[in-house]
């Protein structure tokens, strides 16, 4: 399931428990990401779905849900 990949993503490259990840978690007000977080998430999103996504995509990134949808969307693995 990709929301369970996109939370360990989340979990690893933020260095929190996945237990604290859900679908509605703000990147930023729930789980406190930073740009340098944003950077890392992005490039290990885009190495684990085998994507390449553009600072757009990025940037309408705002809760776990959104990065789990656009997968789900873009996603042909």
């Amino acid at each position: 399931m990709i929301f369970e990949q996109v939370k360990q993503i989340i979990a690893e490259t933020m260095s929190i428990s996945e237990d604290e990840i859900t679908m509605d978690s703000s990147l930023i007000d729930d789980l406190g990401a930073d740009s340098i977080d944003a950077v890392e998430l992005s490039m290990s999103i885009e190495e684990t779905f085998d994507l390449d996504l553009s600072d757009d995509d990025v940037l309408k990134f705002k809760k776990v849900s959104d990065i789990v949808y656009f997968l789900e969307d873009n996603n042909e693995k």
